[in-house]
């Protein structure tokens, strides 16, 4: 084997890499449907421009375990060598991203692990949804040689590690002397640059990619936090603005964030235009409910939207959650104003009657002839016990307290209950 001098030595790290091309791919923040759409673009990207290699630039506490397992099998499946660069924090479904890929390397701060599935109430998720969680981290970690029992350690808090700080009940979290030491990481680099010289990129055309705005904003609107305020928007928005005189703020506000909500989740790659479609059609069906009887159009129109919503979404039971919050306090705040409002603002004083045919209003049934009381006059037919007498000159149909009265026997009118007439024979 022959030996280099300096000089030699310094041309060829500096030649290395040359003429190679290195795309640099950032994954920060929440792991959510929208970062998956992000590295499907940016990975077609570097495989479109025939890239050498690919450093995914990891700094994230974790997120949904759904778009972890997409971004696991994306990486999965490319063919082109590729290194975890963790530069601060690479947590739960983070770390679960790292080990998907071909190599690792942690800045001097950084730490890997804390792998626990957490629901979004913060509690502990089911042993179903665990146990696939902790499996899928193992089949990471063998995927790439590793060794499967701090893979399991990061995600199941059973396993007994004190010797990494992960006693029984503490998921491993380990930082990057641990990491490299359990070969979890093949270095501890302080820089990109540092990382490049590692990899034997040092003098490669390195492209940096970086999510479009129009990605950061179907991030944002797909968060699992934002998903149930939209809807909680747009249902209250709609609602309210059937109180209002014409089409103003609130029903602005409730089809914007409808609008908003799968503007994000078909930039994210989550709604097709069946979903559109659907809404469209499921709106259409509840106006027309508003004028036709029966209540079939209402309840397949609610039926189409909540369909859509549900086709817009990755995880059935966090759409339905969100739903269920929309339509909580959508019910809340319709109770309120029927209250405080009642039915006589809005669209509905054109479809409900308000008018009452009271009294106080002048409306009655038939004229109620108070004054009759206490006149006295004389049958015309008997009264068994309706029949006809005359009261002060004026034939009128009466009707007896309950006895028989015969005919031409005087009477006297004891009642008055609205149209009817109530006599009783005077002695």
């Amino acid at each position: 084997m022959a030996f280099l001098t300096f000089y030699q030595w310094k041309d060829h790290v500096q030649a290395e890499g040359e003429g190679k091309q290195v795309y640099i791919i950032p994954v920060e923040n929440t792991v959510e449907r929208g970062m998956v759409s992000f590295l499907q673009r940016t990975t077609n990207e570097a495989i479109e421009e025939g890239a050498d290699h690919i450093i995914f630039e990891i700094d994230t506490p974790g997120g949904r375990v759904d778009a972890a397992g997409s971004i696991g099998e994306l990486l999965a499946g490319l063919d082109i060598p590729n290194t975890a660069f963790i530069a601060s924090r690479a947590y739960s479904a983070g770390s679960y991203i790292a080990l998907s890929t071909d190599q690792i390397y942690m800045k001097p701060q950084a730490t890997v692990g804390a792998s626990g599935v957490i629901n979004s109430d913060g509690t502990a998720a089911d042993k179903k949804a665990q146990s696939a969680w902790i499996s899928a981290m193992v089949s990471a970690a063998e995927a790439n040689g590793r060794d499967p029992l701090y893979a399991r350690a990061m995600a199941d808090s059973n396993v007994d590690l004190p010797k990494y700080g992960a006693a029984e009940g503490e998921f491993l979290t380990l930082g990057p002397s641990e990491a490299v030491e359990v070969g979890y990481a093949e270095g501890i680099v302080k820089d990109r640059v540092e990382l490049l010289n590692e990899i034997g990129f040092s003098n490669a055309k390195v492209v940096e990619t970086s999510p479009t705005l129009a990605e950061n904003f179907a991030r944002f609107l797909t968060h699992p936090v934002v998903i149930p305020i939209l809807l909680s928007i747009a249902s209250l928005g709609l609602v309210v603005e059937l109180y209002s005189p014409g089409f103003g703020i609130p029903g602005i506000m409730g089809v914007l964030s409808l609008v908003l909500f799968f503007y994000g989740h078909i930039v994210a790659g989550l709604a097709g235009y069946e979903a559109i479609i659907l809404l469209v059609l499921g709106i259409g069906l509840i106006v027309a409910e508003l004028f036709l009887p029966g209540g079939i159009a209402g309840i397949a129109g609610i039926a189409a939207v909540v369909t859509s919503l549900m086709l817009s979404s990755a995880d059935m039971g966090h759409m339905a959650m969100s739903i269920g919050i929309a339509l909580l306090i959508t019910i809340i705040v319709s109770i309120i104003l029927v209250k405080k409002i009642g039915f006589e603002r809005g669209f509905f004083r054109h479809v409900i009657l308000n008018d009452s045919t009271s009294a106080e209003k002048g409306y009655v049934s038939t004229m109620n002839r108070l004054e009759l009381i206490g006149m006295e006059g004389e049958t015309i037919t008997p009264l068994r016990p309706s029949g006809t007498a005359l009261i002060d000159e004026e034939r009128m149909d009466v009707v007896s307290e309950g006895s028989f009265i015969g005919a031409n026997q005087p009477v006297k009118i004891v009642k008055i209950e609205g149209a009817r007439v109530v006599v009783r024979a005077v002695n």
